[in-house]
């Protein structure tokens, strides 16, 4: 008897693994659906020459909120394609270099601010040694909107599960603007919308399907602002 109920804790123990490991497997593949808009404004056509560079910052000097950090590092590594011809420059290294010029409380609000900062030489002679030609600012936030929905989960002695059903709504809404550093001018702006609802059914185990809705923003907005900054020529690449 004894190894014939070893058998069968083995064969519940692989059939468990087994719906696991399809869980899993369909949560990598499933997320929930994004819708993502994109709107622009342009004054100028693009101009990036070979050895000019691009900054992407966010915006922080709200009290409500900050343009989240990750997602700056997002637009950024997805634009930065040496190869058709963007080079981005991460912004903490370039914060960095910049102290005290670029931190939340002494940034230039306003593209006429930057003629204080080219008085000072230190400024002026790091923006030339990084080929800066574009600084991009943007400002934005995703947040949760609304959610519904409950899951529970108990353990007992026939074992640990959940059950129930849980959703909610994000809402992804940043601005960039696009400020041409040496001619000292407004490019243009870039707005990004995106919208998104994640489901978290629960059968035993829960099952995530995110709606990736900032990670969408991001290439959306990173995207538009490669064909906004290059040459009409160098963009059709």
């Amino acid at each position: 008897m004894y190894p014939v109920r070893g058998n069968l804790k083995e064969d519940v123990l692989v059939k468990f693994l087994s719906a696991l490991f399809s869980i899993s497997v369909l949560t990598l593949f499933s997320s929930g659906c994004t819708t993502v808009v994109i709107d622009e404004y342009r004054r100028s056509s693009g101009e990036l020459a070979v050895g000019d560079s691009v900054v992407i910052l966010g915006r922080r000097h709200s009290s409500d909120y900050e343009t989240e950090p990750d997602l700056i590092d997002c637009v950024g590594k997805t634009l930065h394609n040496p190869s058709a011809g963007v080079n981005v420059i991460p912004e903490r290294q370039f914060v960095d270099a910049l102290y005290p010029w670029f931190e939340p409380r002494t940034a230039p609000m306003h593209i006429k601010s930057l003629d204080k900062l080219m008085d000072i030489p230190d400024v002026r002679d790091r923006m030339a040694e990084y080929g800066v030609k574009y600084i991009v600012w943007i400002d934005g936030s995703t947040e949760t909107t609304s959610s519904a929905g409950s899951i529970g989960c108990s353990i007992g002695t026939a074992g640990a599960g959940c059950f129930g059903f849980g959703t909610w709504d994000k809402e992804s809404d940043y601005e960039a603007a696009v400020w041409d550093f040496r001619d000292q001018e407004l490019s243009g702006k870039i707005s990004a919308d995106a919208q998104g609802t994640s489901y978290m059914p629960a059968i035993v185990v829960p099952i995530p399907l995110i709606a990736r809705v900032q990670n969408n923003a991001c290439k959306g907005m990173a995207a538009q602002l490669q064909e906004f900054l290059l040459p009409p020529q160098s963009a059709s690449r």
